[in-house]
């Protein structure tokens, strides 16, 4: 993901930002109040130096002492009061600009939660994470303290520069005189400095996402003593951010010293000039105090351009990352469900039901092979229909349609004769529950996971044959830490299994649920099961005999499509390539010719699939 849009670089940073405007409307009468106070508090500032003006020239010139005491508490004053406003503009902007913050990384947060499993499945983990922590923080700075200084400091410019030409016009076009070229050097740092916050922003993603990958995969990396070449890893692109990280200190430290130094340089000379001029008798020494205490007062305000700069353009690229995810098209709310049932069941049109169904992934060529390339298949109301199939075959990819986890590229699915993509997803999602051949599981507790799926707490620990939960140091109310990995994985499957069927499903679709657990628990667990697949119409990933035979019949997958449909014996005694698939032998005599299969078949269907192995292989 460390790449960046060949036009990002050169969209205009106040275009990306004024994306935030409708998150700042709420908050604006207090942004507006927050920037009219700081623009109050700099323009005191310019009045001290008329002050120090008749201070010089009047009581200090005529010996007024008691002039001098009433110079000096104006001068108080003036300061007590910049700074009071100061203070009073920071108060009003925190709390409203802290609720922005909060509202979009709430908004993002929805919306990742919103938007399709192909892209979840195209980005990676850490550059979201980094988009909804540091880019939102970068933002937050940004409304903060340089939005409303850009403003005043403008401002504070502009009066300053009307108040220096009135004082003495000469002398006022001397210090405006670096005004062009600071303008131009401050355009090319914008372009640069751009792009130098992208990659870095970017590189910050990547880190952020080979952590979370290495402390969730500690295991691994422990267990193949593979920790130094993570460690080099992270050092490579720790050592590739502090190399941008050094570009933009080195780009900072440049505008900065021109901010810095044609000013002073413009200063001097104006200096030299307006003593000149005092000694000729032309100027007053204290129109000099002044506009030297105004040139003086401009230093701050021109000095920091450089970093206000810098500051947006970071706002600008975090800002520009943020609505690259929440412009993602999310997933839609598909149709208008009509009142009542969202179906009958029973009927030709009843149960489960698969009709030329096509799918390629969304990232795939468009002339890959398909993953699933016209598949037809009937699950009858309350029927258990097992799917078998080498392994890349498209079995998963197939139950991952009925939730709508992908969309089909072409054909139909139809729960009780309605199309899914007709119903809400909300509404789709009530009816069909699922369970993953690999279990995730929530930094929660055990209840908080298997209600998830359903109010049903006990029944469904009872069905799953999870008693081991009782055992618990808390039981059903333990934590069980993150993804889980507190428990062992037959706990997990079986848990996961529980927050299936603990919502009493019309349609379950269970992907290879009781890979992970021993015989004896595996049997517990069939026999559970058994009661629940009667009252619902199920479709089961299987790869072993015992678990086809909680089914009523056998789907074959082969070559992403249904090549054979029976009961479990039907299709041992007649399909070489299930026979294969269940025992490892092939049956002989009729059945393999009736079957249509020569030796070797089921061998080039396991391996030789050419790009449906990415389907379980490679996703």
């Amino acid at each position: 993901m460390a790449t960046i849009d060949a036009s990002s670089s050169d969209r205009s940073a106040v275009r990306t930002l004024l994306r935030l405007w409708p998150y700042v409307r709420p908050v604006r009468a207090r942004w507006f109040t927050a920037a009219a106070v700081a623009v109050a508090a700099s323009l005191i500032g310019l009045v001290i130096p008329l002050v120090l003006k008749w201070l010089v020239d009047g009581p200090v010139a005529e010996g007024d002492t008691a002039g001098v005491w009433l110079g000096a508490l104006w001068l108080l004053l003036l300061g007590f009061a910049e700074a009071l406003l100061f203070g009073y503009r920071r108060w009003l902007v925190a709390r409203p600009l802290s609720r922005v913050e909060s509202d979009m990384r709430g908004d993002l947060y929805g919306h990742l939660q919103r938007l399709p499993v192909a892209f979840h499945d195209r980005w990676a983990s850490g550059q979201l994470l980094s988009r909804g922590t540091a880019d939102l923080m970068l933002i937050r700075l940004f409304l903060v303290f340089p939005l409303t200084f850009l403003l005043v400091n403008g401002v504070t410019i502009l009066a300053g520069a009307v108040i220096l030409v009135l004082q003495e016009w000469t002398l006022g076009l001397v210090l405006l005189a670096p005004a062009v070229p600071l303008l131009l050097c401050a355009r090319a740092f914008e372009r640069r400095y751009a792009v130098a916050s992208r990659t870095s922003q970017d590189q910050v993603g990547d880190l952020t996402t080979l952590v979370e990958e290495s402390v969730l995969g500690i295991r691994i990396v422990k267990g193949f003593g593979r920790h130094r070449s993570q460690a080099r890893a992270f050092r490579a692109l720790a050592e590739e951010l502090r190399g941008t990280e050094l570009t933009k200190a080195r780009l900072l430290a440049g505008i900065s010293g021109v901010m810095t130094t044609l000013p002073e340089l413009a200063i001097g000379a104006a200096l030299v000039l307006g003593v000149v001029q005092v000694a000729d008798g032309v100027l007053s020494a204290g129109t000099l105090v002044a506009f030297l205490s105004t040139a003086l007062a401009l230093r701050w305000p021109i000095d920091s351009l450089g970093y206000l700069l810098a500051l947006s353009q970071e706002a600008a690229t975090a800002t520009q990352r943020y609505f690259e995810v929440l412009d993602a098209e999310r997933e839609d709310g598909g149709g208008r469900a009509e009142p009542g049932a969202p179906g009958v069941s029973g009927g030709a049109g009843g149960g489960l039901r698969f009709e030329g169904v096509r799918f390629r992934y969304p990232d795939a060529p468009a002339d890959a092979v398909p993953v699933l390339d016209g598949v037809d298949l009937h699950v009858r109301p309350g029927e258990t229909m097992a799917l078998v199939g080498a392994t890349g075959s498209g079995k998963t990819t197939l139950t991952a349609l009925v939730p709508r986890l992908h969309e089909l590229t072409e054909g139909r699915i139809t729960l009780d004769g309605r199309d899914v993509r007709e119903l809400p997803r909300e509404r789709l999602r009530s009816m069909v529950s699922v369970a993953f051949e690999e279990p995730t599981l929530f930094s929660a507790t055990v209840a908080d996971n298997v209600r998830m799926g359903g109010p049903e707490l006990e029944r469904a620990l009872d069905t799953a044959q999870a008693g081991f939960v009782a055992g618990l140091p808390q039981g059903a109310d333990t934590p069980v830490g993150e993804q889980g990995l507190s428990l062992s994985g037959g706990q997990r499957q079986r848990l996961a299994l529980a927050r299936a069927v603990a919502g009493d499903p019309r349609f379950l679709v269970l992907d290879d649920p009781l890979s992970a657990l021993d015989v004896h628990t595996e049997s517990l667990v069939e026999a559970a099961l058994r009661k629940v697949l009667a009252g619902t119409t199920a479709l089961v990933v299987a790869h072993r005999p015992s678990t086809v035979q909680l089914a009523d019949r056998v789907a074959l997958l082969s070559e992403g499509r249904i090549a054979a449909v029976g009961t479990h014996q039907e299709l041992l005694r007649e399909n070489a390539e299930y026979a294969w698939l269940m025992s490892g032998e092939r049956p002989g005599g009729a059945g393999a010719e009736a079957a249509g299969t020569e030796p070797g078949a089921a061998g080039r269907t396991e391996t030789g699939r050419g790009g449906d192995e990415n389907e379980e292989g490679g996703r």
